[in-house]
């Protein structure tokens, strides 16, 4: 926990990162009360004796418990990356307990929304990326991705398209999210059973409260057509962009992020 204020629960992406990248959101935690996650397995949490738990939907209910455990009858929800997938879970189960939710450069497996390889390739060419020396060899990766010839070494070059700057701070911060992610949770998060789309998309097309879902004008993760059709699902939802951001907006333009979200959750 950080910060003051009406309390906002974060869920972490990765699949199954650390929750402390969050940090304070580019300084929400000056107007929230920031509660960060650690699913199991990372961070300050255990390890589960089955593996089969880390499963998305078998981890709804620890974000149940958790509101229990804090006393609250509603809470406003954060997801962000892959964690919106377990917000969006967790809402289409206990909608009745979310006040307000924020989907942060979205997840789209839970509500099965697919991304066209050229929307990731229209977002990935960004006027201050393309004279970047790293900008061709990247963008050429992307295009074996978007045609369906990707390769481990592929996916290990379009990295800095998750960035709104691909500097040595934003370098040194992709190293790291591999170090503090639990590859084995990772694996099953998103296995068999773990979604079902159009049963969650039923129930959120009823959600009647306010919904924001953020993406970064340079994000080939969660491009702006993408999380425009995700608000789209939500019968009050809104969708915002932060220019010049990626899939970490807070690191990009947190004044704009932060001025996104908390206008939405004050209104």
């Amino acid at each position: 926990m950080s910060g003051s204020g009406t309390p906002l629960l974060c869920l972490p992406g990765g699949p199954f990162q650390d929750s402390a990248y969050l940090g304070d959101l580019g300084g929400l935690s000056a107007h929230r009360r920031l509660i960060r996650l650690d699913l199991r397995g990372t961070g300050a949490s255990a390890v589960p004796d089955d593996p089969a738990s880390y499963r998305c939907d078998r981890l709804v209910e620890d974000v149940e418990a958790l509101r229990a455990h804090l006393g609250l009858e509603t809470v406003d929800v954060l997801g962000h990356s892959a964690g919106a997938n377990l917000a969006a879970l967790y809402t289409a189960r206990y909608p009745q307990r979310v006040a307000r939710l924020v989907l942060l450069t979205p997840g789209t497996a839970a509500v099965g929304i697919d991304t066209s390889g050229e929307e990731r390739l229209a977002a990935a060419r960004r006027p201050w990326r393309e004279e970047e020396p790293w900008f061709p060899e990247a963008y050429a990766a992307l295009e074996e991705l978007a045609a369906g010839r990707g390769s481990a070494a592929a996916f290990a070059a379009v990295a800095p398209f998750f960035h709104g700057t691909w500097d040595e701070a934003a370098r040194e911060r992709h190293a790291e999210s591999d170090r503090r992610r639990n590859a084995e949770g990772a694996a099953v998060h998103s296995s068999e059973g773990a979604f079902e789309p159009a049963a969650t998309r039923a129930v959120l097309a009823t959600f009647d409260r306010p919904v924001l879902v953020v993406a970064g004008e340079g994000d080939a993760n969660t491009p702006v057509p993408t999380a425009t059709a995700y608000a789209e699902l939500f019968p009050k939802g809104e969708p915002a962009v932060v220019a010049g951001a990626g899939h970490f907006p807070w690191h990009d333009d947190a004044e704009g992020l932060l001025t996104t979200v908390e206008t939405f959750l004050k209104d």
